[in-house]
């Protein structure tokens, strides 16, 4: 059987003539159609997606898991729940499982009526802020700083009475930077006096250093701060949408009370798959260590091509192009490589997603002989 790595990097080849290194073999026309797969010729590093999939483990939880669709989830709730307690070192009844952002968002934007401030990094992850918005919350963006770090004594100064929420992504999206640990966590405590704070590390689990740089000794040590991780990314999981939140007690409170996080809300199939993945720690510590390799060759190519780019630690890089989004993005998805979208202001970078190490070979030719 021809495997998706194959496929991808010998139809791509096809499409643009590039020559890949290492792929000699040429695969046939004919393919059965897959509705998983992208269209022919189409490598998408657009959404940065874990390509290297969930730990074998996983899927073979899941498989065991069919048996029992006809059943809500409840006790296998309970039982990640307290596996992730043990896993961050917080009590049972602050960790909240879901993709709460939004949840939390909401509600903030409620409990005070229309008019509260969230305070958000831009260009950036915008969902939390938009949920404020819908709700009657009023979103306060902050530019990156020249590093395209987060400002954080800008973050800082932007946070006052009418503040609900400080909202902090560590890595950055879209530029992947990581901000000095201890510069972030000083801020932070100083912030959450005033709001709360909340620090999305969907991508922090990249860094070799996770561990050090994690805010979760924040709500530990009794902070208005709460993190947020989902296993999304580095677990492989987007088919799957599921994350989880450590917060501190009154907030937990306030969110069960609202039905966020109960048992019969969740996807069991998601809620296993979680668990098993986070039991598999070796896994996880290998799609790291490619995900780093990977990376290094993109700087490599940045630094041949005399291209600015962000000191990104996550599962994707971003860089200068030196030309408008639309067009750059135009002429590399006719070679077959979809990026996706722009981040204004930053309209003339490129935000491309770790691919399997055949997508991101090719990707780097195409990106040579646009902006060569």
């Amino acid at each position: 059987m021809i495997g998706r790595r194959r496929w991808l990097a010998a139809s791509a080849l096809a499409l643009t003539g590039v020559t890949l290194e290492g792929c000699a073999e040429r695969l046939p026309a004919a393919r059965s159609a897959r509705a998983d797969l992208p269209p022919p010729g189409r490598i998408r590093l657009d959404l940065n997606e874990n390509p290297f999939g969930p730990s074998p483990r996983v899927v073979e939880a899941i498989r065991r898991s069919l048996v029992d669709l006809a059943r809500y989830t409840r006790g296998e709730a309970e039982d990640l729940q307290r596996q992730i307690a043990a896993a961050e070192g917080v009590p049972f009844e602050q960790v909240v499982l879901g993709d709460v952002l939004e949840a939390i968002a909401i509600r903030l934007a409620l409990a005070g009526g229309p008019g509260g401030e969230f305070v958000y990094s831009t260009p950036g992850y915008a969902a939390f802020a938009d949920s404020a918005q819908t709700a009657g919350g009023i979103a306060v963006g902050v530019p990156l700083d020249a590093r395209l770090e987060n400002d954080l004594p800008s973050l800082a100064a932007k946070v006052g009475d009418r503040t609900r929420a400080l909202f902090v992504v560590n890595p950055h999206n879209p530029s992947g930077t990581v901000s000095d640990s201890a510069a972030l966590k000083a801020m932070l405590r100083a912030a959450s006096t005033r709001a709360l704070v909340l620090v999305d590390e969907a991508y922090l689990e990249f860094t070799e250093d996770f561990g050090r740089r994690t805010c979760v000794d924040l709500v530990r040590a009794g902070n208005n701060v709460a993190v947020f991780r989902t296993f999304s990314k580095i677990h492989g999981l987007a088919a799957l949408p599921f994350g989880y939140a450590v917060v501190p007690p009154g907030l937990a409170n306030r969110l069960r009370a609202g039905g966020v996080g109960s048992p019969r809300s969740l996807d069991r199939l998601a809620v296993t798959a979680a668990s098993a993945s986070l039991g598999d720690t070796s896994f996880i510590a290998s799609v790291r260590t490619q995900v780093a390799e990977e990376r290094a060759l993109w700087f490599a190519t940045f630094r041949t091509l005399n291209l600015r780019f962000a000191d990104s630690r996550g599962n994707f890089v971003f860089f200068e192009t030196g030309r408008p989004h639309r067009e750059f993005a135009d002429a590399i998805l006719a070679r077959g490589v979809d990026v996706g979208r722009a981040f204004p202001p930053l309209d003339r970078w490129a935000r491309i997603s770790i691919g399997l190490p055949e997508e991101n070979a090719l990707a780097r030719e195409v990106v040579r002989a646009v902006l060569r």
